[in-house]
């Protein structure tokens, strides 16, 4: 039987492939890897500050410390068993086709001419640009370079997204009414599915004469009724509502997913979820990335860091308002959301401020996640310590990274990763409940 030989390429790698994921160089099997000076130089302007971007250009920086040492120069560097070589390209020669399209000698174009380089001094060796940069994909194509984009965390299939839970017709109709009897639920060996649940899958049980709304909870193997409380003046409006409720409320389910487009009420519903059980968490946490727009950092606005991220911040503080307002102004609910606030038991902050933490004993609210990393995602779940709970909301249609979609932003990684654990679950928001406006709008625009 013959082995099957590959044919080894080189890939000459953009800045912001590193700046998404600071592992990148161990993605590339046996292939060669070339780094142009122009992303050297555009790492080294990153290197400095404490959000994410800053992070991972220092560890790639130390990453590239440890493995070049001696005649690097010369030979380039190993990058382990049965893995290629990774050289730097200091020749900036800017190749006559890259000039004749391009005047202006910008970074992007450099690396352009740098993929010229390496594939004029390797003929017999395909060499293919990475770059999470559209735009820099578009430029490549017209050139005739061969240019793919960093797919190593992309999520294969996001249609599963769209569904969180099953609907079933024709189920007996006397298990529905045991379900409905029953506080603990109704062992899931007693209904027919086509195959096992996966844990904290959610369902739309049917009969002739009635049905049920209901989650099969791993913990105890029993299918449970969702409930329909309200939480802290909160009460769910739909059936995915209920279900997303039903997450939420489980202390035992320690990692909780909500999609869903603008105004189905992911942030409002995980924050009334947090203040009903206040009681359980010494803290509750509510944080968001920002994502400047319009090309401007947070740098142009005037004030200290707080005062800078203040507006970003303002959905989260809005979300607030809405419960508050369910309540009389000297009610005992809306005292106890200023007692803990006051007592910093009810934080509203930028993400970046979070870094670092052990969040220990926290019902942790992460809003607009679809804005995140997969590696992003990664460092903010591992803070988790003893006895939090993490939530992380967001609609994968709305990204306003330049550099992630609906594939590769750590949301839909989360979700696709974590799918099937035990202290998992998903659900998908579809009604929009803000306003019919709000619904018309995100539906049709």
């Amino acid at each position: 039987m013959s082995k099957k030989i590959s044919v080894k390429k080189n890939f000459v790698l953009d800045t912001n492939v590193i700046l998404h994921d600071h592992r990148c160089l161990e993605s590339f099997e046996e292939n060669d890897i070339y780094l142009p000076i122009a992303t050297l130089e555009e790492l080294d302007k990153f290197k400095k500050g404490s959000d994410q971007l800053s992070y991972n250009a220092r560890e790639f920086i130390r990453r590239l410390d440890a493995l070049t040492s001696g005649d690097f120069h010369l030979r380039g560097a190993s990058l382990g068993c049965e893995k290629g070589m990774l050289y730097v390209v200091t020749d900036d020669k800017y190749q006559q086709k890259v000039a004749s399209a391009f005047l202006e000698r910008i970074p992007d174009h450099r690396i352009l001419s740098c993929a010229y380089t390496v594939a004029e001094a390797h003929p017999g060796m395909k060499t293919v640009l990475v770059t999470k940069d559209v735009n820099l994909r578009m430029k490549a194509r017209a050139l005739g370079i061969p240019v793919e984009d960093y797919t190593t965390d992309k999520v294969v299939d996001t249609d599963v997204f769209d569904s969180s839970h099953k609907t079933y017709e024709d189920v007996d109709a006397d298990l529905i009414d045991r379900l409905h009897a029953s506080h603990e639920g109704v062992d899931v060996s007693d209904f027919a599915f086509p195959g096992k649940p996966l844990p904290n899958d959610c369902f739309v049980l049917k009969s002739s004469r009635n049905s049920a709304l209901a989650r099969y909870n791993p913990f105890t193997g029993k299918i449970k009724k969702a409930g329909k409380e309200a939480g802290y003046g909160i009460t769910p409006r739909n059936t995915e509502q209920r279900f997303a409720f039903e997450a939420l409320n489980d202390p035992d389910i320690k990692l909780v997913g909500i999609t869903g487009k603008a105004g189905t009420g992911k942030t409002l519903l995980a924050l009334a979820s947090a203040l009903k059980q206040s009681a359980l968490y010494r803290q509750i946490l509510l944080a968001r990335p920002i994502v400047s727009l319009a090309n401007k950092d947070i740098g142009f606005l005037p004030g200290s860091e707080k005062e800078k991220v203040a507006p970003y911040m303002q959905p989260l503080f809005d979300n607030l308002n809405v419960i508050r307002m369910q309540f009389a102004a000297n009610s005992r609910e809306a005292r106890h959301i200023d007692e803990l606030q006051k007592n910093g038991q009810l934080i509203i902050e930028a993400l970046a401020f979070i870094r670092g933490r052990s969040l220990s004993e926290t019902y942790c609210i992460v809003d607009e996640a679809q804005n995140l990393t997969p590696h992003e995602i990664k460092t903010i779940v591992t803070r988790a310590g003893k006895d939090t709970k993490m939530v992380f909301t967001g609609d994968i249609q709305q990204i306003d990274s330049p550099y992630l979609d609906t594939q590769s932003n750590g949301l839909a990684y989360m979700i696709d990763r974590m799918r099937g654990q035990t202290l998992f679950a998903h659900v998908n928001l579809v009604k929009g409940e803000r306003s019919a406006l709000a619904e018309l709008a995100a539906t049709l625009m």
